[in-house]
């Protein structure tokens, strides 16, 4: 044992020399050599693929060795099974070739065997924020922080990011990440070689933490475009410069120049996701759903497993009324299974087309059933399905569907309107009554609950002072309700004051012209027939 320690030792000096000295093909040739003089050396295997790796990421290079860094670390392996080291480089490597599953995999295993390596837990965040899971990188992001919190520099900066794609508002929680990003840069060993790759650039940290103070005090402003495009004047290779450049001119509503430097991120960097994500949500914010679908088709072709991307593809797609294709992309999410919420919300939202543009009600309830078995717990699913239930005429269905709900939420406004208005069709006018009060009850604003209400009040039982009053609430709360201003005035009419009548049966033919609720001739016969 001994000797094979002093025999490393040896070699990882001749190697070092060589490596210092930038022949790193010289390194991998003296590498070899020894292992050839000892094969089942572990230690060697793993020298040799770090050297690949070095030879793989050097620019000057064509990249073409990370298979070899693979072998050797896999021979590697072979006598050290339980070496979260190993483990740990085997997923920088398939992380390198691009290979996130296999890469999350290794990393994950490495944890297996250690579970307090901080890097190990943020290249976990790195993964799962390249793959869309915004939620699992969080959690990582912030277990690498917990057990190395002054040299976790990239999480701290990866939980800004994520921060900046998923909750913008939360302004002075990205900014403090973004600060301990750079205060514990100096500690953090991988950041400091991600930084000496750039090492042109580290003379702007001190104009891009001012950005950043100015920013999070005054907002964004023209003194931080200037300051930008100072910055890039001097370093025009720097992509991130132009990723947040084009975000202050989002903030800013400039969205032509916010496009202009996306696309100039995008054309010095045609992998980078960032530029296309916020290129796709500024199109969306134009309304060019075009443009948008094309961003979002490169964002698949890049990372096809990210449910995010096949979402708002899908959104896109169905906005532009192609709800074919938007369905098989909703079918896609709900494949891909990456999260929970996304599964369900994919799930409900196809329950939804199914319904309102496909007609196709058993596909709807099917969508619907599936989004509950995923998320059980969320209150929408059973109103959607109840609704569908009721449409389909299956009304003790939709009553099951209710009741269950009512067990989660027992004061949702909304379940008890909807139990209202089930009960009244089934003729039940005291229950739909009840449902109606109890609706009232718990939302006071609830404008379709005193409408209904009052609908049965006039027309089921003849109280129309009552009537009046619960529709002059809904239009309180509701002012642009046509079918509220129309109930009134047929409670009004009843009364016998035509002239007031009329005018609200006017309100309602002309806030229906916007909202379509009513038939319009109806209003107008209505209006006539006071006069007759």
């Amino acid at each position: 044992m001994s000797n094979t320690n002093t025999d490393n030792k040896k070699v990882n000096k001749e190697i070092n020399k060589f490596q210092k000295s930038g022949d790193i093909k010289k390194a991998i040739e003296t590498c070899k050599n020894a292992i050839s003089q000892d094969e089942n050396n572990a230690e060697l295997h793993i020298k040799l693929g770090d050297l690949y790796m070095a030879w793989h990421l050097d620019i000057r290079e064509i990249k073409q060795y990370v298979d070899d860094a693979i072998t050797e670390y896999q021979r590697a392996l072979e006598s050290c099974v339980n070496s979260a080291e190993i483990y740990f480089k085997l997923g920088m490597a398939f992380y390198y070739k691009r290979e996130l599953d296999k890469s999350l995999n290794y990393f994950k295993l490495a944890l297996e065997y250690n579970t307090q390596l901080s890097e190990v837990n943020y290249m976990i965040a790195e993964v799962c924020m390249k793959k869309g899971d915004f939620f699992e990188a969080m959690e990582y992001a912030q277990n690498a922080i917990n057990i190395a919190p002054f040299s976790s520099s990239r999480a701290y900066y990866l939980k800004y990011n994520i921060l900046s794609f998923k909750n913008r508002n939360k302004i002075l929680k990205r900014y403090a990440n973004l600060f301990l990003s750079f205060l514990t840069l100096p500690f953090d060993k991988y950041a400091r070689k991600e930084v000496i790759k750039h090492l042109s650039y580290i003379q702007f940290l001190p104009a891009l933490l001012k950005i950043s103070l100015i920013v999070g005090f005054k907002g964004f402003n023209q003194n931080v475009i200037d300051m930008y495009r100072d910055i890039i004047e001097k370093a025009p290779g720097f992509v991130e410069l132009y990723i947040n450049l084009g975000k202050v001119f989002f903030e800013l509503k400039r969205y032509d120049d916010a496009i202009c430097e996306y696309k100039m991120a995008i054309w010095l960097d045609s992998l980078n996701l960032r530029a296309y994500y916020y290129l796709c949500q500024l199109y969306e914010e134009k309304s060019d759903f075009d443009n948008a679908i094309e961003t979002c088709k490169k964002l698949i072709e890049l990372q096809p497993y990210v449910a995010d991307f096949h979402y708002s593809l899908a959104q896109y797609l169905y906005l532009k009324g192609d709800v074919e294709k938007a369905v098989e992309h909703y079918q896609t999410v709900i494949t891909i299974n990456q999260s929970p919420k996304w599964t369900s919300v994919a799930a409900q939202t196809l329950g939804f087309i199914f319904q309102e543009n496909v007609k196709n009600l058993d596909a709807a309830i099917s969508a619907y059933q599936n989004a509950y078995n995923i998320t059980p717990s969320d209150i929408d699913i059973y109103l959607h399905l109840g609704n569908v239930f009721f449409e389909k005429g299956s009304q003790e269905n939709a009553l099951a569907v209710y009741k269950k709900a009512l067990e989660l939420s027992p004061h949702s406004a909304k379940l008890h309107c909807n139990l209202g208005y089930l009960y009244w069709n089934k003729g039940d006018i005291e229950e739909a009554v009840k449902e109606y009060e109890k609706a009232i009850k718990y939302d006071n604003t609830y404008d379709i609950a005193y409408n209904n209400l009052g609908v049965i009040y006039l027309d089921d039982l003849g109280r129309v002072q009552k009537a009046k009053e619960l529709f002059e609430l809904a239009k309180k709360y509701n002012p642009n309700y046509a079918l509220a201003n129309y109930n009134l005035a047929r409670s009004v009419a009843l009364s016998g004051d035509k002239v007031e009548a009329a005018k609200l049966y006017q309100i309602a033919f002309d806030i229906n012209t916007y909202t379509q609720e009513l038939d319009p001739v109806e209003i107008e016969e209505k209006i006539q027939d006071l006069f007759t």
